[in-house]
């Protein structure tokens, strides 16, 4: 019996417009806070809360941010510690994702569930332990101190996600490198490595968010204007005592430049390097 050709569903022009009406709305949705936030970093300090546009446009707060607080100090303090974390972190998971992908060895499943456990708590519960563990090692006021706290949220996300890239790795390359002489590690760092670009770049770019958007721990862990972040140096321009929006909008427009220059560089490997490391697991 003659079956005619199964057609597509189309959408109606109406069901089309509709589509492209809320995509459109959605877009505007997420676009306007941070526009609000560029606009309003080049108004007047006393025009802050104004719903006009700008209408004398003035670079003081960027001026005042530069050059009248320690915000060089806090961005200096939070390239040197958000480097280190990205470095460690990204060696870290891609060793620990190799290792549990390749080799089967006494406590790899606990060791799995454990990477797994640890993200469910949630930062409130854990800041006062932490802080406790940093004080009695000395390490309040100190970047090794967040260094390590911030290595605890992303390892063991980013071993999970890059265990799974390693699984879409063919085993045989594994087994050409020890024909040719080659160790588990030199195999590993000659040959799956490189293969791993997209999942090493999703991970360094989670590590770096992490690491760079922290306000919690920051906060917490460091105290004295030399000390912090720029996560934490962000709050001593609105609190109790200081209303500065023109400051801090400022700021903050400046910080979101080095997390877009990042993503910038990988956002080419995201996507491959998401899909690849939630095929498996």
């Amino acid at each position: 019996m003659y079956r005619a050709p199964h057609r597509r569903n189309r959408r109606t022009p109406l069901a089309s417009a509709g589509l492209h009406l809320a995509l459109l709305a959605a877009a505007a949705v997420a676009v306007f806070p941070p526009l609000w936030l560029l606009v309003t970093s080049f108004k007047p300090r006393d025009d802050a809360f104004s719903t006009e546009l700008v209408t004398h446009f003035t670079l003081a707060n960027y001026t005042h941010v530069l050059a009248d607080t320690e915000f060089l100090t806090w961005f200096g303090n939070s390239v040197l510690i958000v480097g280190v974390t990205t470095v460690l972190g990204v060696f870290i998971a891609a060793t620990t994702g190799y290792a549990v992908s390749r080799f089967r060895f006494p406590g790899m499943r606990p060791l799995m569930w454990l990477l797994l456990i640890t993200q469910m708590f949630p930062v409130a519960v854990l800041i006062v332990p932490l802080y406790n563990l940093m004080a009695s090692l000395g390490l309040l006021n100190q970047p090794a101190g967040l260094i390590v706290t911030y290595l605890t949220i992303a390892v063991p996300f980013c071993a999970w996600m890059m265990k799974g890239f390693f699984d879409t790795i063919p085993v045989e390359i594994d087994e050409s490198g020890r024909v040719d002489g080659l160790n588990p590690f030199g195999t590993f760092w000659r040959l799956v490595l490189p293969l791993a670009r997209p999942g090493l770049a999703v991970t360094g770019f989670y590590t770096f968010v992490t690491a760079w958007a922290e306000v919690a721990y920051a906060s917490a862990f460091m105290t004295g204007e030399e000390n912090l972040t720029l996560a934490g140096g962000l709050q001593t321009f609105v609190n109790q005592y200081t209303n500065d929006w023109g400051s801090m909008t400022a700021a903050a427009v400046i910080i979101a430049v080095p997390a877009a220059l990042v993503f910038s560089f990988a956002q080419r490997h995201l996507v491959s390097g998401l899909t690849a490391g939630t095929t498996k697991g």
